[in-house]
């Protein structure tokens, strides 16, 4: 069997692509910041909230961090609608991506929030600082740079992740794809392009994560 490659029959259709890659970055975006606003509730609970919150908590994660994602997002699509709630396709993997990414995001952010010394704290009250001044020049760069790695890790599998989103008729950059495979039927240069842009835009998410951590935390992390 022989195969010759035509990306020229797929080319014209990269502008098509890269709206996808555009609504795939959405969906990551979106989904990241959802997850650290619970992650970061999460972790104090966790550590801060008691013997019931903590355990609550605890839960939580235990059971967005073992069990599929799509599963999850398949409850939401398929199984909310049964008792009334039903939610477009995007919404619906927006909200089971980010209930996701809290679970995942509480564990790293707990790491970073139990890594902070009390000799730091103490630090920085015999400096004068405020409570405010404290969390964002001690307490955030200091997560920072520990979670770092881990969160980049995780926002990298999340973007990937948008991916799932077309099995539910969202067209990101992988449903585009498809439609785009249905009609060329040259399917070895359209995948091969849209793991290329996947690459492209991963890259362009993490440099972007860690010139905020730069320069908005001080931590220090290698900008791509």
């Amino acid at each position: 069997m022989h195969y010759t490659l035509h990306f020229g029959q797929v080319t014209p259709e990269i502008p098509y692509l890269l709206w996808g890659a555009l609504i795939s970055l959405e969906l990551s975006v979106m989904a990241f910041a959802g997850g650290m606003v619970i992650g970061m509730v999460g972790a104090i609970m966790r550590l801060r909230g008691g013997r019931w919150l903590s355990r609550l908590a605890r839960w939580y994660v235990t059971f967005f961090t073992n069990t599929p994602q799509l599963v999850q997002i398949y409850f939401i699509f398929f199984a909310l609608p049964e008792v009334g709630i039903l939610l477009d396709p995007f919404p619906a993997v927006l909200l089971g991506m980010t209930l996701n990414a809290g679970g995942y995001l509480t564990e790293i952010l707990r790491a970073g929030l139990a890594s902070v010394h009390q000799q730091e704290l103490d630090a920085a009250e015999t400096l004068g600082m405020s409570h405010l001044q404290t969390l964002r020049y001690v307490i955030l760069p200091h997560i920072f740079k520990v979670v770092m790695p881990a969160m980049t890790n995780q926002y990298i599998l999340m973007t990937l992740g948008t991916s799932m989103a077309a099995i539910f008729g969202v067209e990101e950059l992988t449903g585009r794809a498809f439609n785009i495979n249905s009609t060329t039927f040259r399917s070895i240069e359209i995948f091969l392009l849209t793991g290329g842009i996947y690459v492209l835009v991963t890259l362009a998410a993490t440099s972007l994560l860690a010139l905020v951590g730069r320069y908005a935390f001080r931590a220090r992390v290698r900008i791509l």
